[in-house]
């Protein structure tokens, strides 16, 4: 019977364990993290067929903490097209790109960080900016042509 009660208990204490550890990693929606060299990359889906190659695109964040990008526009061709965003700066930021149909961002990233977004684009102009908020109200963002 004593074998048992304990058995018993330790299975409580098990459960309530694995409890904790699935409550850990919040699921407030919020994307964001400090970790150094985190990238994230969100995708979507393509809205036509593109027979371009896509390409990937880099940008910064202003280095100074200032709410910009170091580059005003970027270009790519249409197909797949990558924005990588490094962050040297000591204000968390993300890119995203928005416009035609399109509407997807990337990981929040602190100092040192990476946020990464891809889409399937078709020719036009797109706009990229920093998702988080008030950063491009500020002036955070640029524009993306994709011949």
């Amino acid at each position: 019977m004593r074998s048992q009660s304990k058995a018993l208990g330790a299975v409580a204490v098990l459960a309530l364990s694995l409890a904790a550890v699935a409550g850990c990693g919040g699921g407030n929606g919020n994307n964001s993290s400090s970790n150094a060299g985190t990238t994230t990359t969100t995708s979507t889906t393509p809205t036509t067929t593109s027979s371009g190659k896509g390409g990937t695109a880099k940008v910064s964040a202003d280095p100074s903490g200032a709410l910009k990008f170091t580059k005003s526009s970027l270009s790519a061709k249409s197909g797949k097209v990558t924005i990588k965003m490094s962050n040297p700066s000591p204000v968390e930021h993300a890119v995203a790109i928005k416009g035609n149909g399109v509407d997807v961002a990337g990981g929040t990233v602190g100092k040192d960080g990476v946020s990464t977004v891809s889409a399937t684009l078709k020719p036009g102009k797109y706009e990229f900016y920093c998702p988080v908020d008030g950063h491009e109200q500020a002036g955070m963002k640029g524009t993306l042509t994709v011949k």
